[in-house]
């Protein structure tokens, strides 16, 4: 109860308080007074729902949240357990507005009120499409939209990836259209599509697909496929939180996002490298039809031979065309047959006249022309040739003749040769290949001399050569004798082969 005053009480200036008789009201402290108004506060506001704008957004170090709700005039401090935290299903941000359930409690140390939030939600769809538009040009103003970063996708890949929950419609759907288009492996990482966790769950396996070793025990994809069936904008918030758009974004593996139905937007759409309106046509875009392919690949085949076949086909039509057009052969050969026909018969003119002229000369030739006359010149050419006899004498003196000549010139060859005079004590100086080295510039030029003595060469080296060497000279064999020439027959008169 609070303690009643008096107006002495009031008028009186006294230093030192005093307690009145009947007084039962003792002094309460600092401490004692903010328990009583904790207790009060708690008691009277143990749930309550706030609604406000979040400001002053801040995330300490030990994972709690401190934070304000404001409207247009009363300010509100709050603060939410890690705990609670952790429960969140979006990322709070200054300028949202959201739904606070909680309690409200003091806090002594700075004589003020707080609300201490349990749960949080956003303030309505408006609330959260501006959440959504807010988030969408922070991380479009960081590049992840950027259309030059979205890359082509496979035409077939062999292993395709898919994140989305196992128990959906969706892997169901996926499966049905590529067995039906073209039947491939496929790989699902079974993750939480809405509600607390799901958008971390898609995120790790996201990044787990990326990370795949090329031949590892686990297919690395060569496509991924995120996806989920439709909803509201709440249920497919987790594929607006930031932490699956930054996945997606940094994926080295190609991407469709199948979020939702064809009037469903999330941020991951923008984030992977291409949007598919719905799971089934993700399918659809992932790989070609079989059948589709199987016949484009014939109708190759089929052009590829024919334009192999339709050279040789226009060439035999142009040949055709240009052979009718030719004259037939009869005609082209006729004027030359008939020329043929006159040369023969002229050349067969002409040999008759020239055999007839030929025998018309030799008849004329002939006629003096007798065996008897033959035969007496015969018979005075044998007499004619009886009468010559070969002479001895002339012979003789042709080969007398012959001898004297040679040994003159054999006179002169010993006079004129060098080596005879080695034996009164000089020397001749050749060169490596024999020839006699008369000048002392041409002596220079070679690499070794020899010097000719009368017994035998000496090799004369370099002077930093090794010592020379002696080679003995050949023993000279005796010149053969030349045989004496035939002496020609002495012509005569009335020789007959003179």
């Amino acid at each position: 109860m609070p303690a009643s005053f008096d107006s002495d009480d009031l008028i009186s200036g006294g230093l030192v308080a005093k307690e009145k008789a009947g007084d039962n009201q003792a002094a309460l402290s600092i401490t004692e007074i903010s328990s009583l108004l904790k207790r009060t506060v708690e008691d009277r506001f143990a749930f309550v729902r706030v609604r406000g704008e979040l400001s002053g957004v801040k995330r300490a170090a030990s994972g709690h949240l401190y934070l304000a709700l404001k409207d247009e005039g009363a300010r509100l401090d709050g603060v939410m357990w890690k705990g609670s935290v952790a429960r969140l299903g979006f990322q709070p941000e200054d300028g949202l507005e959201v739904i606070a359930t909680g309690k409200l409690t003091t806090y002594p140390g700075r004589s003020n009120y707080q609300i201490v939030i349990e749960r949080m939600e956003i303030a309505g769809e408006g609330a959260l499409l501006a959440l959504l538009a807010k988030t969408k040009a922070r991380l479009e103003a960081e590049g992840l939209f950027d259309p030059r970063r979205k890359r082509r996708l496979p035409f077939l890949p062999r292993v395709i990836g898919v994140v989305t929950s196992p128990t959906g419609a969706v892997i169901r759907d996926i499966l049905h259209r590529l067995a039906d288009r073209f039947p491939s492996r496929v790989i699902l990482w079974p993750v939480l599509v809405q509600g607390q966790g799901a958008a971390e769950q898609v995120a790790a396996a996201v990044r787990g697909f990326s990370e795949l070793a090329e031949d590892g025990p686990v297919p690395r994809p060569d496509l991924l496929i995120v996806g989920r069936g439709g909803g509201s904008i709440e249920d497919l918030w987790a594929f607006n939180e930031e932490v699956v758009v930054r996945a997606l974004a940094e994926c080295t593996i190609p991407t469709i996002s199948a979020v939702g139905h064809e009037t469903d937007t999330t941020l991951a759409d923008f984030a992977a490298d291409m949007r598919a309106p719905t799971p089934t046509a993700a399918a659809e875009m992932a790989v070609p039809v079989r059948e589709e392919l199987l016949a484009q690949v014939a109708e190759l085949g089929l052009r590829s031979r024919r334009a192999v076949v339709r050279p040789v086909v226009l060439g035999r039509e142009r040949l055709e065309a240009r052979a009718q057009r030719l004259p037939a052969p009869e005609d082209l050969i006729a004027a030359k047959a008939q020329a043929l026909d006159d040369a023969s018969e002229r050349l067969r003119r002409g040999l008759a006249g020239v055999a007839q002229r030929a025998a018309l000369r030799l008849q004329r030739s002939g006629g003096p022309l007798t065996p008897a006359l033959l035969a007496g010149r015969l018979r005075q050419a044998q007499t004619q040739l009886s009468a010559q006899r070969l002479n001895p004498a002339l012979l003789q003196s042709h080969i007398r003749a012959d001898r004297q000549r040679l040994d003159s010139v054999t006179r002169i060859m010993a006079s004129l040769n060098p080596d005879n005079v080695l034996k009164r004590g000089y020397a001749r100086v050749s060169g490596a290949d024999g020839r006699t080295v008369m000048d002392a510039s041409v002596a220079a030029t070679h690499a070794g001399l020899m010097l000719h003595f009368r017994d035998g060469v000496v090799q004369v080296a370099p002077a930093d050569g090794p010592m020379p060497q002696v080679v003995p000279a050949p023993v000279a064999a005796p010149a053969p004798r030349a045989k004496a020439k035939r002496a020609a027959p002495v012509k005569q008169q009335d020789d007959l082969f003179g």
